[in-house]
């Protein structure tokens, strides 16, 4: 009966896929040939599977219109029970194409058309793909060939090909002779179980699993990288069976419990845990590979139940559910893969709401300069393991052992939260503008004598750009019992304060709202009914409906691949430090900047983590490149020296870092002024001094004053030096040339008072 019944839906999806391609010129709307024009057998399955013609077009029109629905490809992708599933793409093996919904058949087929006639025009290799990938960010199909697919465990790629379905552009690229193409892990995701050699993949994948050589995916994409990857831990793939070897090389012994830390304060994995109001009242709290354990002291000090384990300082101790647990420094100095992973696994398995996951991130290679390599890490002189991780490559690692989407916090710092609304809650909490509820600027009697019964609607509505529906404001009861309901009661406040105000609030946060739903593209967009209560009240005050809020999103993401709007954003932008090539902005003025570049900045932020005591965000125009940079002495130094810069290129996430520490000549920041936006703490101090080095001349030559010995040299030579955030003249220097700095700067003076006037 089941086999009847596949039988069926089969042929159902034919018919509709042989309709859709009979529409003549692929037109919109879509016209299909005449019933008369079809073969005789198509026009009795017709009649058996749709009884009318008409209604079997109609069924096929809306097929074909469906697939230019933004978001169309990745819904049926993501819905498909058979493919390997990725956050960007969608992979299937050529033998169960027809095995997919008829609109991803159609999407297939007319790439397939294009791609025919590509490699007609351009004499290109026309071997039979093996895979066909899917992409989600893009209107594009690759044709991937993988020669070795059935023999090799792990067959490498010699071909892609991939087809531009909206200007039937084709890019082909050949890795014949490559010495380190890419190669296929898992094979067994991209067929179906009916596939031949199905059981035989999947054992094979099972087996490395166990062993966790499939963790860190990042490594192990080339052939170099998964033969090294093998080859570090004594293992060989030998007809689809795993060998592991015993490596021969004198390794001395392990000690991981030197590698804990003694704390006199809480760690910075914990910190940002509870600057992020994860801790609330009644929370629990539990330390997986507590070390000395001072998180569980620091915690239970601040009012919470807290507690750990640690295999050698607290071994005795019972490991117990927690609302949040601590992973902090533990997966980096396990040597081994399986235990690496059982406790990431473990400490996942105790956690009730939030898991704080933390290793260490390598920024200066020296680090592992002349140590003994070990597996994938080293042996530190203290007979430690230690693997140093890359960003993206420990968010790779949580999130494929977990089967999560962790979130970036700081380097080599994530969450990962149990509930998805609350997770989806917190994302959107980070992207919120801190905004001032707006003051009272004319007297009201009626507000008067209600203010403080006011105060909570006022607060409500600044943090959501709404007003509150029953049950979200604690004070509701009283509120509508005087006014009878937030609308009049809000009417009131709009009598003693500027409208215009809370319609910028509003519009912000609609601006926070759709930055929030386009980041969520790159992951699996959560369902209305994932978010949390207060977010769907949101979406439905602010926009209407979560469909409306999702294709704004959509939009504003799509314009993103426009480098030359990127560009002129940058150069119009009323806020940062403007060069031809960049934009420079205080961390604290990104929420402020236009919602393009909040997205812009938020697709490296999202996706990899920020360093969170960055200070400057560099945008540049033509490159898709986010820097992060860090000058620790921002507030207290006239001219702070850069400290640190992390690089995110977005084309492939691919992190890089510049660390300045040891730099005797680095980079220091003038005009700091013009970084911040004037509600910033200390803006007059910093324009004050930027106007008193532009009267001295001090800027004249920027790019000789753009490193600390170039500028020391300019103030030298301009008989100046500076004192807090004051430009003082020298009193040691030739009083003749004094005189003619000093006559100069007040030429300078009455040129800029001239052209205030004017």
């Amino acid at each position: 009966m089941e086999n009847k019944l596949n039988f069926q839906k089969k042929n159902y999806s034919e018919l509709l896929l042989y309709l859709a391609l009979n529409i003549e010129n692929f037109q919109i709307l879509p016209k299909i040939k005449l019933e008369t024009d079809l073969p005789q057998t198509v026009r009795d399955n017709i009649k058996s599977y749709f009884c009318t013609y008409k209604s079997a077009c109609e069924f096929a029109n809306q097929i074909f219109l469906e697939i230019y629905q933004p978001g169309a490809i990745k819904k049926y992708c993501q819905q498909s029970k058979i493919g390997k599933k990725l956050p960007t793409a969608f992979y299937i093996h050529i033998s169960a194409l027809e095995q997919l919904h008829p609109l991803l058949r159609l999407y297939e087929n007319l790439a397939y058309r294009l791609y025919l006639k590509a490699v007609s025009r351009q004499k290109a290799d026309t071997n039979i793909p093996t895979l066909i990938k899917f992409n989600f960010d893009k209107p594009t199909i690759s044709y991937l060939h993988y020669p070795d697919f059935d023999i090799d465990p792990h067959p490498a790629l010699k071909t892609s090909i991939s087809i531009n379905l909206n200007d039937g552009k084709v890019e082909q690229r050949n890795y014949s002779n490559s010495k380190n193409p890419p190669v296929l892990h898992r094979k067994e995701t991209f067929v179906t179980p009916e596939y031949p050699y199905y059981k035989k993949f999947a054992q094979l994948t099972s087996a490395e699993v166990k062993l966790g050589l499939l963790d860190n995916t990042r490594l192990i994409g080339t052939r170099q990288g998964w033969l090294k990857h093998l080859k570090n831990h004594g293992i060989e793939i030998q007809d689809y069976q795993v060998i592991k070897h015993t490596i021969e090389m004198p390794i001395p012994q392990i000690e991981r419990h030197k590698a804990a830390i003694v704390r006199k304060q809480i760690s910075k994995p914990v910190r940002l845990a509870v600057e992020a109001n994860l801790f609330t009242e009644g929370k629990t709290f539990f330390d997986y590979g507590c070390g000395y354990g001072e998180d569980i002291k620091q915690i239970g000090q601040k009012g919470y139940l807290s507690g750990g384990w640690d295999p050698y300082y607290l071994p005795e101790t019972p490991c117990i559910a927690a609302d949040i647990v601590n992973l902090g420094y533990v997966i980096n100095v396990i040597e081994s893969l399986a235990e690496r992973r059982e406790a990431l696994i473990k400490s996942w398995e105790l956690t009730k709401q939030v898991l704080i996951v933390s290793a260490l991130v390598l920024i200066d290679d020296s680090k592992t300069e002349g140590k003994l390599a070990y597996g994938d890490g080293i042996i530190t002189a203290r007979k430690t393991f230690q693997k140093y991780y890359e960003q993206e490559e420990l968010k790779s690692y949580i999130d494929q052992v977990l089967n999560v989407d962790s979130i970036p916090i700081d380097l080599g710092i994530f969450f990962v939260f149990r509930d998805e609304a609350e997770a989806q809650n917190f994302r959107a909490s980070r992207l919120r503008t801190n905004l001032s509820t707006p003051r009272i600027s004319c007297k009201n009697k009626r507000f008067e004598d209600y203010q403080e019964q006011l105060i909570p609607l006022m607060n409500f509505m600044s943090e959501r750009g709404r007003l509150p529906v029953r049950g979200e404001l604690n004070e509701e009861t009283d509120l509508i019992a005087e006014f009878g309901n937030f609308r009049r009661a809000f009417q009131v406040i709009i009598q003693a304060t500027n409208y215009q105000e809370w319609d910028e609030i509003t519009d912000k946060r609609r601006q926070d709202l759709l930055v929030y739903l386009a980041l969520n593209k790159f992951g699996n967009r959560p369902k209305f009914s994932q978010l949390s209560v207060v977010v769907r009240n949101d979406i439905k005050s602010l926009f209407g409906s979560y469909t409306k809020a999702c294709t704004l999103a959509d939009l504003m993401l799509f314009s993103l691949g426009d480098s030359n709007l990127i560009s002129k954003c940058c150069q119009n932008s009323s806020i940062g430090y403007k060069s031809a090539n960049y934009l420079l902005v205080h961390v604290s003025a990104v929420a402020k900047l236009d919602p393009l570049l909040r997205l812009y900045e938020g697709c490296a932020n999202r996706t990899i983590g920020a360093l969170n005591e960055a200070t400057i965000v560099k945008f540049r125009h033509k490159l898709p490149i986010i820097s992060y940079l860090f000058y620790p002495d921002f507030d207290q130094e006239a001219h702070p020296v850069l400290h640190t810069t992390m690089n995110i290129d977005l084309r492939d996430l691919s992190v890089s870092y510049e660390d300045y520490t040891n730099e005797y000549n680095p980079p220091i920041l003038h005009r700091k002024d013009a970084f911040v936006t004037p509600d910033y703490p200390h803006y007059e101090k910093f324009a004050k001094l930027t106007l008193q080095e532009e009267d001295r001349g001090l800027f004249n030559n920027f790019k000789q004053i753009q490193n600390r010995l170039g500028w020391l040299k300019c103030l030298e030579e301009n008989c100046v030096e500076i004192k807090g955030h004051r430009v003082y003249w020298r009193t040691n220097v030739d009083p003749y040339q004094l005189k003619i700095l000093k006559s100069a700067d007040a030429a300078r003076k009455r040129r800029r008072k001239q052209k205030l006037n004017n």
